[in-house]
């Protein structure tokens, strides 16, 4: 038990002289960007060259039965998934990142909150809701040209969120919120970069990159107000995030199972080759490889603070398979 025994220690007093995310008047894409991100007038000639959503993510297009299915059915389930994605997000912004920033701006959280955390959170705080508005004002759009209803869907994510968040013990509520906008933020810069390389409908491209822009500068803010926060947890805060943190990674990565059937049996794809798709994106071991690929700034972010310093931590996330021996 010894091995949990950190005593948490007051931030550095130079720490009050970070926490900003930059030059943001200037750079925020909700006070800077110029994009209507509406769909283009040549959508049709795009789509001969570009993607609605990375192929990368979606390796279950290579499925025999879908490629013999064509493009037309490709193209569906991409634009499928990309409505998905920007409804998800909306969500996510206002219920999940918003709620986590409001424990920093309104000090749920039970700690000496410097005045630049404070106001980074504010500004943090007004990104998410343009970000849920242009991921809502392009869902819509798509949604319209392939008359795709009955949406949002509510993402497995989420469910799965609300739920370990309301079974949270109330006198780490808070703590609890701020550590699930803490992964979300840290991970969905990486997803961003990744799905930005590609040739995607220029729209598409368009509020994908504003998105990241914001999201590296708040992966970076989230990140070191981890680890001011680490620093002032006693050993029972520490614990119980320990093990809240691999819970949440690990949701983070697990597939939408019943959604993804639902898309592709919408689309056409045969029962066998639906079973055969979501075999192999649910199994355990695929989810281990996506949270190993998808986590690494987290991860970076929590040995940066010393959160795997206790021997303790660092053998239940070897153990989890998440870090190396």
């Amino acid at each position: 038990m010894t091995d949990l025994i950190i005593a948490p220690s007051a931030p550095p007093v130079s720490w009050a002289h970070r926490f900003t995310l930059g030059d943001w008047n200037t750079r925020a894409s909700v006070r800077t960007s110029e994009h209507d991100y509406l769909l283009p007038p040549d959508l049709e000639q795009q789509l001969k060259t570009r993607h609605w959503f990375p192929p990368g993510f979606l390796a279950y297009l290579t499925h025999p039965a879908i490629e013999a299915a064509g493009q037309t059915v490709i193209h569906r389930l991409s634009a499928n998934h990309l409505v998905y994605f920007l409804d998800y997000t909306t969500l996510l912004e206002h219920r999940i990142v918003n709620r986590c920033v409001e424990t920093i701006i309104h000090g749920e959280l039970k700690v000496h909150i410097p005045s630049r955390m404070k106001t980074a959170a504010l500004q943090l705080y007004t990104d998410e809701g343009y970000h849920a508005l242009f991921s809502n004002t392009l869902a819509e759009q798509v949604a319209g040209v392939y008359g795709i209803s009955l949406r949002p869907v509510m993402p497995h994510r989420i469910t799965r969120l609300n739920t370990l968040l309301n079974h949270a013990p109330e006198e780490h509520k808070a703590l609890a919120w701020f550590l699930v906008g803490f992964v979300s933020e840290t991970i969905i810069a990486k997803e961003l970069l990744d799905v930005c390389r590609d040739d995607l409908v220029s729209s598409v491209r368009a509020m994908l990159r504003d998105h990241l822009a914001d999201e590296a500068r708040h992966s970076r803010y989230f990140s070191e107000v981890f680890h001011y926060l680490w620093l002032t947890l006693n050993n029972r805060q520490r614990t119980y995030a320990a093990k809240l943190l691999l819970d949440i990674i690990r949701i983070f990565f697990e597939a939408d199972e019943r959604w993804m059937r639902e898309s592709l049996l919408g689309a056409g794809v045969g029962d066998t080759a639906v079973t055969e798709i979501l075999s192999g994106l649910t199994r355990p071991q695929a989810t281990l490889l996506r949270a190993r690929s998808g986590a690494g700034a987290t991860l970076q972010a929590m040995t940066k603070a010393g959160f795997f310093a206790p021997p303790y931590n660092r053998q239940l996330f070897i153990k989890a398979g998440l870090i190396d021996d």
